[in-house]
C-alpha cells in the first residue's frame, strides 16, 4: 500500500471563479491577470505614475477628498505611519504636488494621512485596463515603444530599415527629420513608411546608393494630446575597403633581436577583426614570445632561427560583408651565429646560450617610454597592454598603485600582456603599471587611467497620470563626467519657446505642476548631454477623471477546500486611484490582519480556510468621484480523502481479488472514483466490477499483474492511493512481493481530526501514510502543550498498526495539540502535521509532587526539594506548592510556606535533626489531596572524634588486617558513611629503589570495627591513619601507625626474548622484574623440546640474580623448544613467563563467524565503571592453528597465582591458570603449530557472575570464551587494554561465542575482562595474556638433507640401467636410412628401401621394460641426448612436499627433420640429472 501525493484546489477554484494568482506576483509588482484587473502591481510597458489625492482649499474636489480621508481605517493609518517613516526626505520622480502644497499650508491631520496614503502606498505605476469600453473612453498621449539604436550601421546589400513605433489614444501619426530638417517621405519613391507605424523602409531593389541616405534621423509620434520623440539615430553604411597593393621586401633581423610586423588594416565600418596567418592559410602559433597586439601588429620579443620557416600575412575580417582580406606576406631572414636549426634546442633550459644568442634586459615595444595615459568611458571595458622584448622572453605582471586589482572584473589576456577590466566605474581610475622581468633585470611602464562618463540616469522621468486639480512633478536627474546639462522640451519644442502655462514651473531638473486641468496634457522630453553622449526621455502628463469601476463579474461563487489558502480578487479601476476595503457578511470592520491579508492590488488572501470563513465578502472601491462595490460568496468544502486504501496483494491465477478504496468527501461535491493500471486508465472489462468503494477482478490472469491506483476526485480536489497485485502460476509457491521490494520507513500520517470532544477525553482520527513495503506495527501519539513546555512533544499513548482512530484520555486545563508517528520494522516515520488545539477545563490537582526530600546543604539549614508537576498534572492555572515542616517526635505546630518553584530552604536548624515534611499541590481551582509525610534531616557538620586503638596485623606480603574502636554516635554529627584508612608507601627495604609515596585509601562502609587492606607492595615500609566519614566529610585523623610488609615472590621477568640466529643455537635475553618484592637470589629456566605430539625431557637451569642472558646449543635442529623463566626470592619463585622458539610462518587465519576488528570501538562504561576486581596475571604465548586435523592435547604444569578477594576479607581464594598445548596430528599437510589457552576457574558461583574466561591467543588475534549464569539475551562487553594503556571494548550478544579480537599486536601484553552491559557491577576477574612473537622460520636447505641425496642417487642408478637397455635394443634394430627429402614425414605407410632397410616400426616404439612412461602411457621420441631445451627448462618436473620427485621427463619433438642419421635414442641420463638440478 502506497499513499500518493494528493492534489487539491489551493485557491479560489470554482466554476465561476478564475484561478487565484500567486501571492508573490503582486508582492513583486506583477499583475496576475492583466486583461481583467487594474491594480498596483500591473505595469505598462513604459510605466504610468499613480494619481495622488490633491488638496485645494477652494475646490469641491478637496472637500470631497477630505470627507473620504476622514473615513480611513486604523489599519491604513498604521500602514501610512510606517511608510511615511521609511520614506526618504527628497521627493522622487513619481511624487506628487500635495506635499509641496502642504509645505506652504499644512492641511488637517486626517487629510495629511489621506494624501500620504495615496502618495506612498499607491505610488507604483498603473496600467489602463484592456477592457474595450475603458480603452475607448480613456485618452492618452503618445509613447515611443520601439526604436532603432543610436548608431545604426546597415549592410549595403540589404534594404535600410529604421524602426519607430508608438502607442496612444487616439493612435498617433508619424513624421521624420533628417539632419534636423523635415524629411519629406512622399518625394522619394524609394522611401516608405509601414502602416500604423513610423518605421522607415528604404528600398534599393530598383537601384540607388545606400551611402546617399547616411545622416541623422529622428522620429516624431503625435496625436492631439502631445508629441513624443525618438532618439537621434545616426545611419551609417558598412564599409569594407580593399587593402592597398604593396611590395614587401624581406625583413632581415639578427637572431635574438626584437621585431614588429605592422598590419595597418584599412579603416572599415565597423572595425575589422585582425588575425595573422601564413600565405598557405595556416595560423601563426602565438606564445609569450610571439603574440599579436590589440592594434593588430605582430610582436616578436626576440627572433629565433625557426621563425623564418614560414611567412606572415595579416588578415582582416569584416562583419557585415563576411569577407576576409589578406595583406601581402612578410618574409623573414634571420641572421645567426649558429646556422644549424636543431629542433632539440627548442626545449633546452638554456636555449639562447646554446644558440649563441646574447642575453639582455627587457625593454618595452608597446607602449613606448616609461609612462602613458588612457581614457575610458564608464560602463565600457578598459584594455591595458604591455609588450616587452628581451632575452630570455620577459614575464609580464600587472599592479595598481595604492590598491589591488578588482578581482571580480579583471582578467589577463594575451599571455599576461593585456589586462582587461570589464564594466569600468569611477573607482577604477588611477595608476596601473606593468612589470616586465627576466633573469637579466626588470622594467616597468606606468599607465594613468582616467574614467569619464556619458550621461546616465539617476531619476528618469516617468509618465504622470493625475486627476483634475491634483499636483505633480516630473524629475529628470542624470550624472556623467563632465556633468551633463539638462534641456526640457514639450511636444518636441524647446520649453522656452512653448506657450506659457501658469500651472507649470521649471526648477532645473524638475517641472512642478499645480492644479492640473484637462488642458495640461502634453508630452515632455528631457535631453541631458555632455561631450561623450546624450540621453533622451519622453514622459507624458495625462489628466483623467474616472469614478471607480469594478472589472470582474458580479456575485462570484468561490468554493475552497478546508485548510487551504485562497485569494478573493476584486479588480477595479478609477482615477484618482480608489481605496479598496473588504467586509464580511455586511460587518462594519475592515478585513486585514490575522488570517487575512489585503494586497496593494486589492486582492484579499485568506491564509488558512476554516469553516467559519464561509460567507459573503464585499469589496468597496472609493475615490472622490464615487464608489463601486462587488460581492464574492465563499463556500468551504471538506477535503476528499481515501481512508481505506487498497493493499498490496499476491494472488494465484484464476482466483478473485478485491481492491478496496473507501473515500470520505464533501457531500455537496460530486465524487468520481476511477482506477489506473500502471499509471494508465484502466479498461473495465467483463472480468472486472467497479463499485463505489472497491474494484473486483474475477479470474485473475498474468496480464492483471501490476500497480492499481485509486483516484478519488471532485471538481475541487483529488486523492490517490496505489497498490500492487502480483499474480502467481498454479504450481508456484506464494511469496510476498514485498520481500523482494526495498523496505523503508513509513510515510507520515496525515489529516488529523479531533472529534467526540469531552471534558477528559477526545477522539483522534488520522489517515495512515504509505508503509513503504513494511507493514506498520505501531502508532505513537504525542502531545504538546503551550503553558509549561511550549514546543516540547511528549508521548501520550501507543496503538497497534491496524488502528487509525483512538480515544485519548486527557488531563484538566491543558491546551493540547497532537501528532502521530508511524512505526514499522525499519524505523519511525516523520511526525504528522499537528492537529488543532483543544483545551480542557480546569480542576483541583489530584496528586501531589513526588520525590520529596529534606537534606541539609549547610550545617544549619535543611533544603526541601521535590519533582515539580508537569502540565498534565497541574489541572489548573497558577500551580503552587504548600510546604509544611516540623521537628520529628515533638509536638510543635506545623510551619508552612507557599512556593512556586521546586525547592524551599529552612534556616537556623540544629545540626542533623530529623524533620517531618509535607508538600501539597494547589491551583486556582483548589488544593490537592492530603500529602504523605516524609522524613528529612537538617545539615551535617564534620565528625568530632577519630577511631582509637588502631591495631595492625600483617596477613601476608600484600595484605594487612585492621582493628579499631568505633566512635560514639553523638560525635559523628551526621550520618556515618564509612571508616576510612589512609596509607602510603614510605620506602622499600631494597636499597636505591625509588617508590611512589602517593596517598591511597581503603573504605569500610558502615559502623564496623575491622577491615582488610590488600594490594600492598611486599618488602616495604608503610604508614597508616584512620578517620570516620559522614556526609559532610572527614573527621580528625587518628595517630599514625607504621608497619612493614614481608618479602614476597617477584613479578615476572620483563622483555623475555627468544632469538634463533642459526640452526645450532638459541639465544635468550630478559630484564629484571619490575617488582622484585624482595632480594633476588636467582632465575630459574625450564625448557623442553617438542616435535608434534612428542615431548622431550624437561631441563632446568638456575642462574645468578645478575645473569640476564643464556645461549643454548640445539641438540635437534628440527624440534622446537618451550622456555619458562621465573625469578626467585627467599620466599620462592615468582610469576613465570613462557616463550617458544620461532614457529613456522604458516599461522592460522581468523575463522568466520567471529567479531571483526571493525566492530571494536572505544567507549566509556555505561554510567559508572564496574567495580575494580583482583588482578590475576597470566603470561602465555603461542599461536593457534586453524587446521581441521585431529589435535591431541598435552598438559603442562599449571601455575597457581594467589589473589586477594574484594568481598570477604577473611577468606583467601586462588585462581588456577592452566596452560594447554595443542598440536596437530602427523597427517597434517602443514607444519604443526601450538595453541596456548588461558582459563579462569570453572566452578560456578552461587550468585550471578561471569567465570571461566578462556583466552586462546595468537600473534595478531585471540579467541575469548566464558561462562555465566545470567539470563538469556544478556549483552556483554569484552574490554582489553594493551601495554600502552590503550583501552578498547567489543560489544557482544549473549549467543555470540567465541569472540575474536583481530587487531592485536605480536609480542604485546594485554589485560582483559568481561562484564555485563545491562547489569552494573557484574564482571569477570581481570586476566593478562600475551600474544606470540611473529618470527620467520629459518628452513634448512633441501640440498643438504640426507633423504634428498639418497633419492637422487636412486634415480641416477635407475636412469643408468635404462640407458644400458636402450643400447642393447639398438644394436639389434638394424639400419636407419637417411631421408632424401626433408619435407616427407615418417609414417607407417612409407615404402621399404631397396637395400632392405626399414623405418623404425611400431614394434620398436613399445616402451622399454622398466622405463618410466608418460601420463598417457607412451614414451615420446627423443632427438638429442644432450640438449637441455629438449628436456623442458621449466616446470615439467616437480617436487612433492616430502621432497620426492614427481611428474615425467618430457622432451620436445622437433617438427623439422635433422640432417644425418635420425636416431631414436632413449632419454639421456645426463639430461635427466640436469633437469632435476
Amino acid at each position: 500500500m502506497r499513499r500518493l501525493a494528493a492534489s487539491g484546489a489551493a485557491g479560489a477554484a470554482g466554476a465561476a471563479a478564475a484561478p487565484a494568482a500567486d501571492s508573490t506576483d503582486c508582492a513583486q509588482g506583477r499583475s496576475p491577470r492583466p486583461r481583467r484587473l487594474i491594480d498596483l502591481c500591473a505595469l505598462w510597458d513604459t510605466g504610468v505614475s499613480s494619481p495622488a489625492a490633491g488638496w485645494k482649499r477652494a475646490s469641491g474636489i478637496a472637500r470631497r477628498r477630505l470627507n473620504e480621508a476622514e473615513t480611513l481605517s486604523s489599519v491604513q493609518e498604521a500602514q501610512l505611519e510606517r511608510l511615511e517613516a521609511a520614506r526618504p526626505g527628497r521627493l522622487g520622480s513619481g511624487e506628487r504636488g500635495p506635499v509641496l502644497r502642504m509645505a506652504r499650508q499644512p492641511p488637517p491631520p486626517s487629510v495629511h494621512a489621506a494624501i500620504l496614503l495615496c502618495l506612498l502606498s499607491l505610488s507604483g505605476a498603473i496600467e489602463i485596463p484592456m477592457d474595450p469600453s475603458i480603452q475607448n473612453e480613456l485618452s492618452q498621449p503618445p509613447t515611443i515603444t520601439k526604436q532603432s539604436v543610436k548608431d545604426h550601421i546597415v549592410d549595403p546589400r540589404d534594404n535600410i530599415l529604421i524602426e519607430c513605433e508608438a502607442k496612444g489614444n487616439p493612435a498617433p501619426s508619424f513624421h521624420w527629420t533628417r539632419n534636423s530638417r523635415f524629411f519629406n517621405i512622399a518625394k522619394d519613391p524609394r522611401v516608405s513608411m509601414r502602416r500604423k507605424s513610423g518605421t522607415l523602409v528604404i528600398d534599393f531593389r530598383s537601384g540607388g546608393r545606400p551611402e546617399e541616405y547616411e545622416g541623422e534621423y529622428q522620429c516624431f509620434a503625435r496625436n492631439k494630446f502631445g508629441t513624443a520623440l525618438s532618439n537621434r539615430i545616426r545611419l551609417q553604411v558598412s564599409k569594407s575597403p580593399l587593402w592597398p597593393k604593396e611590395n614587401l621586401d624581406p625583413v632581415v633581423v639578427q637572431e635574438g633581436a626584437p621585431l614588429t610586423l605592422q598590419c595597418n588594416p584599412p579603416p572599415g565600418l565597423p572595425s575589422p577583426v585582425i588575425f595573422w596567418m601564413s600565405s598557405s592559410m595556416e595560423p601563426i602559433t602565438q606564445d609569450k614570445r610571439v603574440s599579436q597586439g590589440h592594434n593588430g601588429d605582430l610582436y616578436f620579443s626576440n627572433v629565433m632561427l625557426q621563425d623564418m620557416q614560414t611567412d606572415y600575412s595579416c588578415n582582416a575580417r569584416f562583419h557585415f560583408t563576411h569577407t576576409i582580406q589578406q595583406k601581402n606576406a612578410f618574409t623573414l631572414k634571420v641572421l645567426t651565429n649558429n646556422p644549424y636549426n636543431d629542433s632539440s634546442l627548442r626545449n633546452h633550459p638554456d636555449m639562447y646560450s646554446a644558440r649563441g644568442v646574447a642575453e639582455r634586459t627587457p625593454s618595452f615595444m608597446y607602449p613606448q617610454g616609461t609612462a602613458s595615459s588612457q581614457m575610458v568611458l564608464r560602463g565600457m571595458d578598459l584594455l591595458l597592454e604591455c609588450i616587452a622584448s628581451g632575452v630570455p622572453t620577459p614575464d609580464i605582471a600587472w599592479y595598481k598603485k595604492g590598491g589591488d586589482l578588482p578581482s571580480d572584473k579583471a582578467k589577463f589576456e594575451n599571455f599576461n600582456k593585456a589586462l582587461r577590466i570589464t564594466n569600468v566605474s569611477e573607482e577604477d581610475s588611477g595608476e596601473y603599471f606593468c612589470l616586465a622581468s627576466n633573469k637579466m633585470g626588470s622594467i616597468r611602464h606606468t599607465i594613468s587611467v582616467r574614467v569619464k562618463a556619458a550621461p546616465y540616469w539617476l531619476d528618469e522621468p516617468k509618465n504622470l497620470i493625475l486627476a483634475p486639480g491634483e499636483d505633480g512633478r516630473l524629475v529628470c536627474r542624470a550624472n556623467g563626467n563632465p556633468k551633463p546639462t539638462v534641456q526640457w522640451m514639450v511636444n518636441g519644442e524647446p520649453l522656452q519657446s512653448a506657450p506659457p502655462n501658469p500651472n507649470r514651473e521649471v526648477a532645473g531638473d524638475t517641472i512642478i505642476f499645480r492644479d492640473t486641468q484637462i488642458s495640461s496634457r502634453a508630452v515632455y522630453q528631457c535631453n541631458t548631454s555632455n561631450e561623450h553622449g546624450y540621453l533622451l526621455a519622453n514622459a507624458f502628463v495625462s489628466v483623467l477623471d474616472v469614478p471607480p469601476r469594478m472589472l470582474s463579474p458580479r456575485n462570484q461563487l468561490i468554493r475552497v477546500i478546508l485548510y487551504n489558502r485562497t485569494r478573493l480578487d476584486c479588480p477595479f479601476f478609477g482615477s484618482p486611484i480608489p481605496t479598496l476595503r473588504w467586509f464580511k457578511n455586511g460587518q462594519g470592520s475592515n478585513l486585514d490582519g490575522g488570517n487575512y491579508h489585503v494586497y496593494e492590488n486589492g486582492s484579499l488572501e485568506i491564509k488558512m480556510i476554516r469553516k467559519e470563513d464561509q460567507g459573503i465578502y464585499t469589496c468597496v472601491a472609493t475615490n472622490i468621484l464615487g464608489k463601486a462595490e462587488n460581492q464574492v460568496r465563499l463556500e468551504v468544502k471538506d477535503p476528499t480523502r481515501i481512508y481505506r486504501m487498497p493493499e498490496d496483494q499476491v494472488a494465484k491465477r484464476g482466483t478473485t481479488v478485491q481492491l478496496e478504496c473507501r473515500v470520505k468527501h464533501d457531500p455537496s461535491l460530486k465524487l468520481t472514483v476511477s482506477w489506473l493500471k500502471d499509471d494508465e486508465p484502466l479498461y473495465i472489462g467483463n472480468r472486472m466490477k467497479k463499485e463505489d468503494d472497491s474494484l473486483t477482478i474475477f479470474g485473475v490472469a498474468e496480464r492483471d499483474q501490476g500497480s492499481y491506483t485509486c483516484v478519488a476526485s471532485t471538481e475541487l480536489d483529488q486523492d490517490l492511493a496505489k497498490a500492487y497485485l502480483t499474480v502467481l502460476a498454479d504450481q508456484a509457491t506464494p511469496t510476498n512481493r514485498l520481500a523482494a521490494l526495498p523496505k523503508g520507513r513509513p510515510d507520515r500520517p496525515r489529516d488529523l481530526e479531533l472529534t467526540d470532544l469531552a471534558e477528559r477525553s477526545v477522539r483522534l482520527t488520522w489517515i495512515p501514510g504509505d508503509d513503504n513495503n513494511s507493514p506498520i506495527t505501531d502508532y505513537v501519539v504525542q502531545f504538546e502543550e503551550d503553558q509549561f513546555q511550549p514546543g516540547v512533544w511528549h508521548d501520550h499513548s501507543k496503538f497497534p498498526g491496524s488502528v487509525n482512530s483512538a480515544i485519548l484520555q486527557l488531563s484538566p486545563y491543558v491546551n493540547y495539540q497532537f501528532r502521530v508517528i508511524a512505526i514499522n520494522e525499519v524505523g519511525s516515520s516523520h511526525p504528522s502535521l499537528p492537529s488543532e488545539r483543544y483545551r480542557t477545563s480546569g480542576a483541583p490537582p489530584e496528586s501531589n509532587p513526588a520525590d520529596v526530600k529534606g537534606e541539609g546543604t549547610r550545617k544549619n539549614n535543611m533544603e526541601i526539594t521535590w519533582t515539580p508537576m508537569n502540565a498534565t498534572s497541574a489541572f489548573g492555572p497558577n500551580l503552587r506548592y504548600i510546604v509544611k515542616w516540623r521537628r520529628r517526635e515533638t509536638r510543635e505546630t506545623w510551619n508552612n510556606a507557599t512556593v512556586w518553584g521546586s525547592r524551599y530552604v529552612v534556616g537556623q536548624t540544629p545540626v542533623y535533626v530529623p524533620y517531618e515534611i509535607r508538600v501539597q499541590a494547589e491551583n486556582d481551582f483548589g488544593k490537592g489531596p492530603e500529602p504523605d509525610t516524609v522524613i528529612g534531616y537538617s545539615g551535617e557538620d564534620y565528625p568530632r572524634a577519630a577511631p582509637t586503638d588502631v591495631k595492625i596485623r600483617v596477613l601476608n606480603s600484600t595484605a594487612i588486617s585492621l582493628q579499631w574502636n568505633r566512635v560514639y554516635p553523638d560525635t559523628v554529627q551526621g550520618q556515618l558513611r564509612e571508616y576510612r584508612a589512609y596509607y602510603w608507601r614510605e620506602s622499600s627495604l631494597l636499597k636505591n629503589l625509588w617508590v611512589s609515596q602517593k596517598r591511597q585509601q581503603a573504605s569500610f562502609p558502615g559502623d564496623r570495627p575491622r577491615g582488610v587492606v590488600s594490594r600492598l607492595f611486599p618488602y616495604s615500609n608503610y604508614k597508616l591513619e584512620m578517620v570516620v566519614v559522614n556526609g559532610r566529610g572527614d573527621g580528625p585523623r587518628s595517630e599514625t601507625k607504621e608497619f612493614t610488609t614481608p618479602e614476597g615472590v617477584p613479578s615476572a621477568p620483563r622483555r623475555f626474548r627468544v632469538r634463533q640466529p642459526n640452526l645450532e643455537t638459541i639465544n635468550l635475553e630478559w630484564d629484571h622484574p619490575e617488582h622484585p618484592n624482595g632480594i633476588l637470589i636467582g632465575y630459574t629456566l625450564k625448557y623442553v623440546a617438542f616435535n608434534g605430539t612428542k615431548l622431550g625431557k624437561q631441563i632446568v637451569e638456575n642462574f645468578s640474580p645478575n645473569q640476564t642472558k643464556f645461549t643454548m646449543q640445539r641438540a635437534d635442529p628440527v624440534s622446537r623448544y618451550r622456555f619458562t623463566l621465573s625469578a626467585r626470592t627467599q620466599v620462592g619463585s615468582g610469576e613465570a613467563v613462557t616463550e617458544e622458539s620461532p614457529a613456522p610462518p604458516n599461522e592460522a587465519t581468523p575463522t568466520a563467524g567471529t567479531v571483526p576488528a571493525a566492530e571494536v570501538m572505544d567507549m566509556a562504561w555505561d554510567n559508572a565503571a564496574p567495580p575494580t576486581l583482583p588482578l590475576t596475571t597470566v603470561s602465555v604465548t603461542g599461536v593457534v592453528s586453524s587446521t581441521d586435523a585431529t589435535a591431541t592435547a598435552a598438559t603442562t604444569e599449571a601455575t597457581t597465582v594467589p589473589t586477594i578477594p574484594s568481598v570477604a576479607p577473611t577468606t583467601m581464594a586462588t585462581t588456577t591458570v592452566a596452560t594447554t598445548t595443542t598440536t596437530a596430528a602427523t597427517t597434517m599437510e602443514r607444519p604443526p603449530t601450538t595453541t596456548s589457552e588461558t582459563k579462569m576457574p570453572e566452578s560456578a558461583p552461587d550468585r550471578q557472575s561471569i567465570w571461566n574466561v578462556t583466552v586462546l591467543p595468537n600473534s595478531k588475534w585471540a579467541n575469548i570464551t566464558w561462562r555465566h549464569n545470567l539470563g538469556p539475551g544478556t549483552a556483554f562487553v569484552v574490554e582489553y587494554i594493551d601495554s600502552n594503556h590503550t583501552k578498547k571494548t567489543v560489544p557482544v550478544k549473549s549467543q555470540v561465542q567465541p569472540v575474536q579480537l583481530t587487531d592485536l599486536y605480536p609480542g604485546m601484553t594485554y589485560t582483559l575482562r568481561v562484564y555485563s552491559r545491562d547489569k552494573e557491577g557484574i564482571s569477570s576477574t581481570v586476566i593478562t595474556f600475551m600474544t606470540s612473537t611473529a618470527y620467520t622460520n629459518n628452513q634448512a636447505d633441501i640440498a643438504t638433507q640426507g633423504w634428498f641425496i639418497g633419492l637422487m642417487c636412486a634415480i641416477a642408478l635407475l636412469v643408468l640401467i635404462l640407458l644400458i637397455v636402450c643400447f642393447i635394443k639398438r644394436s639389434r634394430g638394424g639400419k636407419y636410412p637417411v631421408r632424401e627429402k626433408k619435407d616427407v614425414p615418417l609414417g607407417p605407410e612409407d615404402p621399404k628401401e631397396e637395400d632392405g632397410s626399414f623405418d623404425y616400426s611400431d614394434e620398436d616404439n613399445k616402451p622399454l621394460q622398466g622405463s618410466q612412461t608418460s601420463l598417457d602411457g607412451t614414451i615420446k621420441q627423443q632427438e638429442s641426448d644432450d640438449s637441455l631445451v629438449d628436456y623442458g627448462e621449466g616446470g615439467e618436473g616437480q617436487f612433492n612436499e616430502d621432497g620426492s620427485f614427481i611428474g615425467q621427463y618430457t622432451v620436445k619433438k622437433d617438427k623439422e627433420e635433422t640432417e644425418g642419421n635420425e636416431s631414436s635414442e632413449a632419454t639421456s641420463p645426463v639430461n635427466a640429472i640436469y633437469s632435476l638440478a
